[in-house]
């Protein structure tokens, strides 16, 4: 599959939302191309460069998304949201005369479905204490408060990690070890 690539300081997982602002004339030509189209594109995390910048080196696993909303926004920037519907690899990706890099992209297996052990029982209630924020509520996400996976993918994205740990929590293909591994950095961010 050949899509866009949206390299992002921010990461979404499937089912998570993330606002965005565009402005550079080659995002708002991919909005409109996948508006069209009715396809959506792949944010992938930074690992040097700027989100404004023409040369960024970025993770080869990231996430393809589907916009759900957009607006103008009181700046005058077009805002949307965007929904994330599986993770991917890029295979392949190269950058276009007008400065959008796009890929070959491979979708990744679905992670397994789980239930959380009981030993991760207090990560369900601090996800549900980030969802009390008025703007992880604007974003109108279901979550099954049971699903290792959703309890893992959006503590992943929510919590105040560095980049670097972000993306090896979005790599594990395993919900129960990042739970695991959640569960050992909120033991380190409480001590700290």
């Amino acid at each position: 599959m050949n899509v866009p690539l949206f390299p992002l300081n921010s990461i979404v997982l499937p089912r998570g939302r993330i606002p965005l602002q565009l402005f550079e004339p080659r995002y708002i030509d991919m909005l409109t191309r996948c508006m069209k189209e009715d396809r959506g594109f792949v944010v992938v995390l930074l690992r040097d460069g700027a989100e404004t910048g023409h040369t960024a080196e970025f993770y080869d696993i990231g996430t393809y998304v589907r916009i759900i909303d957009f607006q103008q926004l009181e700046n005058g920037l077009l805002g949307i949201t965007v929904e994330g519907a599986a993770k991917v690899s890029v295979v392949r990706s190269w950058q276009q005369d007008d400065g959008l890099n796009v890929g070959d992209v491979e979708v990744l297996l679905d992670e397994a479905e789980s239930d959380i052990p009981e030993r991760f029982g207090e990560l369900p209630s601090v996800l549900r204490a980030l969802f009390k924020h008025p703007v992880i509520q604007d974003l109108e996400m279901d979550v099954d408060y049971e699903d290792a996976r959703q309890v893992g993918w959006r503590l992943t994205e929510l919590l105040p990690l560095d980049k670097e740990e972000k993306q090896r929590l979005v790599e594990l293909q395993d919900p129960l070890e990042r739970l695991n591994r959640l569960q050992d950095l909120l033991e380190a961010l409480e001590e700290g």
